[in-house]
């Protein structure tokens, strides 16, 4: 009896149960800051990004900002590194690839890599590991993502920035 009223007392909460849930399950948010001002920069980074977190056999989700940015990815996919094939695919073709190209679709795997090319937030934040934000010098791009570090603060989470 006296043990049991112990460990009554000690146990965690429900609150605090879920609080420890959801600090533990957070992603990891990094921004990596390009030094250039050029577009496709930024593009051939997240390809490279993507490569290397597939080799690392983590699902990645790279989120386009329109339809068009996605067949830009896709094709950039096909031919930024002539020796080393990415498997890839557009979410709506094969939603399970390896690498996914898509907007604000809903990832089929979780726990894997967003790599977040939209000036927005992702809604599915939480089904990732780790999201990258790329950003580059562009006036436009920078108010964008400073207002997405700002946002994923106020979110609770604690966004690292890298220099590229």
């Amino acid at each position: 009896m006296f043990f049991r009223s112990i460990a009554a007392k000690a146990a965690p909460t429900k609150s605090v149960l879920r609080i420890l849930r959801t600090h533990s399950t957070m992603p990891r948010i990094e921004f990596y800051v390009l030094s250039s001002t050029v577009p496709a920069d930024r593009l051939r980074a997240a390809c490279q990004l993507a490569m290397k977190a597939w080799r690392h056999g983590m699902p990645v989700f790279m989120r386009a900002s329109d339809e068009a940015q996605c067949s830009e990815v896709d094709e950039l996919l096909w031919r930024f590194k002539a020796e080393t094939f990415v498997p890839h695919s557009l979410h709506r073709d094969a939603p399970d690839a390896p690498v996914v190209i898509g907007l604000d679709d809903e990832p089929a795997a979780s726990q894997g890599l967003l790599i977040n090319l939209n000036s927005s937030l992702s809604p599915h934040v939480q089904r990732f590991s780790r999201v990258i934000e790329i950003v580059n010098q562009q006036p436009e791009q920078l108010a964008s993502s400073r207002e997405n570090f700002r946002t994923y603060r106020q979110q609770g989470y604690d966004p690292k920035r890298v220099e590229l």
